[in-house]
């Protein structure tokens, strides 16, 4: 049997086991082998005991093994093959010409990926079938403003691509809220309370009105002008919008429309002392800027269920509401508080810290809005809770990276080894396996002959007294270190293949997720690479960032 066939087989071997956690199954890889090789399947009878050969040496190997093999041998064939799907967001209800739609976000920071989900599915609406998408800032609690977040958000959503119509911001819009919580308080269905607010929610749970619900209109409205010019302390008074009192759900029983707050406002000082709630403004800013469609999480379903009792008060048409199931990420720093508490104590480097689940940290590393983009169309908007798989965006993102990013290698932690036995040693490998047009890492070593190894591989080098450089020549173990011929054979026997620099290597460092700083040594080449991103092997894709004479840093985007 020809070389070229065991070749073959061993990698089909390798690749069944390296996906089915160490354990290659025979008849999987002699279908694999016979479907992919027609001009086998006259061989069958012949290649089946050299097939189950290969496979048992293949298991005996072990997964970390089996992987770098394959990675020798054919790194593409470490991606399992897709079969492609269509993803197609459902078709919204009663679109009636051009729709409106909203992206809201309090700014109490940039946006972090799980405010993505509503951006895109937003966005890939209006592009549907045309209309406006409005970005508007609820920023009616001034004590959790970021004023950099007046300007991050619409950056991050340039990046996603999400591009907004026209932009809103409720603290410009206090006199209009004012002014319509007046008209509710002369219809009947609002009215100023000064109960304790305690009490006030006991008598809710108990269906039961509190003494302030069904003073006459024009006592309300006496109160209310106090209440504008702050004549009541905060938490002494709040204006309450009316709903129904039996309503099975509590937490629709009448509710909170504007309350007094004393802390100043980053954008308006001490201009105003009463306070929209959410509930308010927003159902009047959805009705102002004319929304057709309101698409957000079930945890929202209350606050739909209370804003259709100020649509119907005004005889407002509703828009359309949509609420996806809640999204757990998990492993990732989200909250803006936190963030910025790490940020001022200088343990994060700032918003796009690696550590943290922020827009900017995915651009940081390598993450593409596309990426982002399609993971959220195929989440859709079902109501079910899901977990955020990063794995799976990871995947989304490596479809897109793979083909633009070179092949390098990295060495951490690089152990010095000299080479004796041959006076020039030569070798190359492809910047990139499916690209041959951009060429080949040409490798001369000579006088001397030196190589450096990643700590963990000069380990193993000791340890097994045999090891490959990759692409270039096999050693066996000294100091100096023995040239032992460029046989890739040597791979059969179990030798493990190894990434390694040469002399004329360049100073790195790969920031990790974790925060942790990689430190080595990177080959001459990546420095003259012309892309963002690249992938080291046997480590994974990373984005370069900086580079500066004979150093290059990098931050690892993902395996």
């Amino acid at each position: 049997m020809s070389d070229q066939i065991e070749d073959t087989i061993r990698k089909f071997a390798l690749q069944n086991a390296v996906f089915f956690k160490g354990k290659a199954n025979p008849k999987a890889v002699v279908g694999k082998i016979l479907g992919g090789c027609p001009e086998l399947r006259s061989k069958a009878a012949e290649i089946t005991p050299l097939i189950n050969q290969i496979v048992e040496e293949v298991n005996a190997m072990g997964l970390e093994a089996q992987t770098k093999a394959l990675s020798e041998m054919d790194s593409s064939m470490l991606v399992k093959e897709k079969k492609e799907r269509h993803y197609e967001l459902p078709e919204l209800k009663n679109v009636d010409g051009r729709v409106v739609m909203r992206i809201a976000p309090g700014p109490s920071g940039p946006l972090h990926i799980g405010h993505t989900r509503v951006s895109v599915l937003n966005d890939e609406y209006v592009k549907r079938y045309g209309g406006d998408l409005v970005l508007r800032f609820e920023d009616t609690n001034p004590e959790k403003i970021d004023p950099d977040a007046y300007d991050m958000i619409p950056e991050d959503l340039d990046w996603l691509g999400v591009k907004c119509n026209r932009t809103y911001i409720q603290s410009d819009r206090f006199e209009m809220y004012y002014d319509y919580t007046r008209k509710l308080l002369e219809m009947g269905k609002a009215y100023v309370c000064t109960c304790d607010a305690d009490h006030w929610r006991e008598l809710k749970e108990h269906r039961q009105a509190c003494p302030c619900h069904d003073l006459p209109v024009e006592e309300q409205l006496d109160r209310y002008d106090r209440f504008l010019a702050g004549e009541y302390e905060e938490g002494k008074a709040v204006v309450v919008v009316k709903t129904d009192l039996n309503h099975p759900n509590p937490a629709v029983r009448d509710f909170v429309a504007l309350r007094l707050v004393s802390h100043p406002h980053p954008r308006t000082g001490d201009r105003y002392v009463a306070y929209p709630m959410m509930n308010l403004s927003v159902a009047i800013d959805d009705h102002e800027m004319g929304m057709t469609h309101v698409i957000r999480g079930k945890d929202h379903l209350n606050n739909t269920l209370r804003q259709e009792y100020i649509f119907d008060y005004f005889g407002w048409k509703k828009p359309e509401y949509y609420h996806y199931g809640l999204v757990n990420i998990p492993d990732t720093v989200l909250k803006t508080s936190i963030i910025k508490g790490e940020i001022q104590n200088g343990t994060y480097s700032g918003w796009d810290d690696v550590r943290t689940g922020t827009v900017r940290a995915m651009e940081r590393r390598g993450i593409r809005p596309e990426a982002i983009r399609r993971y959220w169309v195929e989440a859709g908007m079902k109501a079910v809770d899901i977990q955020f798989s990063w794995d799976n965006l990871y995947g989304m993102n490596r479809d897109i990276i793979d083909a633009e990013s070179n092949r390098y290698f990295f060495v951490r932690d690089p152990v010095r080894y000299d080479i004796d036995g041959v006076d020039v040693i030569e070798g190359s490998a492809p910047k990139h396996p499916d690209h041959p047009e951009r060429g080949d890492r040409v490798y001369r070593l000579e006088d001397p002959r030196t190589v450096f190894l990643a700590g963990e591989d000069s380990k193993l080098f000791q340890e097994a007294e045999r090891i490959r450089l990759k692409d270039l020549c096999n050693l066996e173990y000294g100091l100096p270190a023995k040239y032992a011929g460029n046989d890739v054979s040597i791979l059969k026997q179990g030798v493990r293949a190894v990434q390694w620099v040469g002399r004329d290597s360049e100073e790195a460092t790969l920031l990790m997720p974790d925060g942790e700083v990689w430190s080595g040594l990177a080959e001459r080449a990546l420095m003259d690479e012309p892309g963002e991103m690249v992938q080291l092997e046997r480590i994974g894709f990373a984005r370069i960032e900086k580079r500066e004479p004979g150093k290059v840093s990098m931050v690892f985007a993902h395996r």
